[in-house]
């Protein structure tokens, strides 16, 4: 039996004072603190409910952008006929990801902020060395079983892979992450493990994600999420890419371009040199597959994971001819 103080916080500023206090762990959806409780990784002193807090769950899309409120669900966003419209791109990496039953709980704020799938993370029993869970005790994965581990982003300290797919697809389309005390931009938002891996994200004690905000242009429009994984439902990803993508006035020139990957790499993963490479070219199966080899540059594998380096590019040529209507 694990105990716990329960607060349910009744506005934002009682929600981030309480917060601050060492052991506080926030409460929306639950499904991954819930997760987390039953494997011993959590073990939260006081656990904050936020689900009542007002104005924090509503869905606005307009000409400038859409804003989505942090305690909206997965589903009621996958299904918003506006996100649908104007960021395909996010509708379809939230009806991908997990199953009908976790969407309809799950918050976006808390998608953002799941922890690795890592199964050395989640068995401390099993493996106390995890940097991640215990820093400075080593990584259990580094020599282990690594098929579903990162080959980009990585360090000696930890090679898991970020598991979500809402960020990937928001990483693509430049979105800004809005806390109770600034706004950032989703490319700095996460950070790459490093020397210190039990910190995922930029947050502070008593900082709370608010909302998201994303720009509309063309390419949001314009954009789509593939996901290749070893069955078809309720799985993470081996690859996954999400692209948005503006032509010209002639429909086949590259105006602009944003490629995110998701399953390889330690955190959302831009694809900056296969945006490069492709700007003001000509849109075609052969200019896309040759720069889409560039998606894995600088990759390491750890073994069971090498076969991401090969799979990779060939997500994002495929998601990027999607999106061009080629395949």
């Amino acid at each position: 039996m694990m105990n716990f103080d329960y607060s349910r916080a009744t506005s934002l500023e009682e929600a981030a004072t309480l917060a601050r206090h060492p052991g506080a762990m926030l409460l929306a959806g639950g499904t991954t603190l819930l997760d987390l409780a039953k494997c011993e990784v959590a073990r939260p002193e006081r656990v904050i409910d936020l689900t009542r807090l007002p104005g924090l769950n509503t869905i606005t899309v307009g000409e400038s952008g859409a804003t989505i409120g942090a305690l909206a669900t997965m589903s009621r966003v996958a299904d918003d006929h506006g996100i649908q419209r104007r960021y395909p791109a996010i509708a379809e990496s939230l009806l991908l990801a997990a199953s009908a039953q976790l969407r309809n709980m799950a918050t976006i704020g808390g998608n953002l902020l799941q922890r690795t799938r890592c199964p050395y993370f989640r068995d401390p029993a099993g493996y106390p060395a995890c940097n991640k869970r215990d820093p400075g005790t080593g990584c259990s994965a580094i020599g282990g079983i690594t098929r579903d581990h990162a080959v980009l982003g990585t360090s000696d300290h930890c090679i898991a892979v970020y598991p979500g797919d809402l960020a990937v697809a928001l990483s693509a389309l430049g979105a800004t992450i809005q806390t109770n005390l600034r706004a950032i931009e989703i490319e700095a938002f996460f950070l790459m493990p490093g020397a210190t891996p039990e910190r995922e994200t930029v947050l502070e004690r008593g900082e709370i994600i608010t909302a998201i905000a994303v720009p509309a242009t063309p390419l949001a429009a314009n954009s789509t999420y593939l996901k290749v994984r070893d069955r078809q439902s309720y799985e993470f990803a081996a690859a996954s890419a999400a692209v948005g993508l503006e032509l010209d006035s002639d429909g086949v020139t590259i105006r602009d371009i944003r490629v995110a990957l998701g399953g390889i790499a330690t955190k959302p993963w831009r694809a900056i040199a296969v945006e490069d490479a492709l700007r003001g070219r000509r849109l075609d199966e052969g200019t896309v597959r040759e720069a889409s080899r560039t998606a894995v540059d600088g990759a390491k594998s750890h073994g069971g994971n090498a076969y991401k380096i090969e799979l990779a590019p060939c997500v994002v040529a495929r998601a990027i001819l999607k999106a061009g209507g080629i395949q």
